[in-house]
């Protein structure tokens, strides 16, 4: 069992880049991912679908 699994972690920045990466990661360790964005809700939500398409809980959030 991950110690993130049920630990709800925001990750700021997640629509893209490195932001992306940590969200996706950290979802794949069991943590429930708010990934918060600031300019890309569509990055953002290909995030959140590919956190949720590998079986993590996720959502999308504005700045």
């Amino acid at each position: 069992m991950s110690k993130l699994n049920n630990k709800v972690i925001i990750v700021t920045g997640a629509s893209k880049g490195i932001g992306a990466e940590i969200a996706k990661q950290m979802g794949a360790e069991g943590a429930k991912v708010v990934v918060n964005y600031a300019s890309s809700k569509e990055g953002a939500d290909v995030v959140v679908a590919e956190i949720v398409k590998n079986g993590g809980d996720s959502c999308s959030n504005p700045w």
